[in-house]
């Protein structure tokens, strides 16, 4: 398990194997958001199906509020897994999203970001949700995080 993942999730596995729980995320945590993977500037995150999240009871579909936070969770993970080591923290700065079309109902949420380029203070990232599969998504985003950084010795 690298760094990251360990801050992420602090080590808690999920019960179907199938990431980890997001622990070290309390917001995420509560809608047990997982990590499936993070290295390279990328990562992938999972949100499982839940009633709790659904934003329309009649037809079960989650609600826009549950999307927008797995894909800017997702981004943000994605800068802390940029090849550089030495980011302290992140924030959004900007995101836009674009809703495709509603997540199945019944059906986890997939959502894959990759931070494509990052300078001394703002990493740029896009990202995907999706449910059936990446081809026919539920929504890209487009972002970019402050990135505050290590400060070097004696500056």
């Amino acid at each position: 398990m690298t760094d990251l993942s360990k801050r992420l999730t602090e080590g808690v596995a999920a019960s179907d194997g199938e990431g980890a729980v997001l622990a070290g995320v309390p917001h995420s945590a509560a809608m047990g958001m997982r990590l499936i993977s993070a290295e390279g500037g990328e990562a992938i995150l999972m949100l499982p199906y839940s009633d709790e999240l659904v934003g329309d009871i009649t037809t079960g579909v989650l609600g826009g509020g549950a999307i927008t936070a797995l894909l800017d969770t997702c981004c943000g993970a994605s800068v802390f897994a940029c090849k550089t080591k030495d980011i302290l923290s992140t924030a959004t700065l900007d995101l836009r999203i674009d809703y495709m079309r509603p997540a199945t109902p019944g059906k986890d949420v997939y959502a894959h970001a990759e931070c494509y380029r990052i300078t001394r203070s703002v990493a740029f990232v896009r990202a995907l949700a999706w449910t059936e599969g990446r081809d026919r998504p539920v929504a890209t985003a487009s972002a970019a995080f402050i990135v505050d950084r290590k400060r070097e010795a004696g500056g």
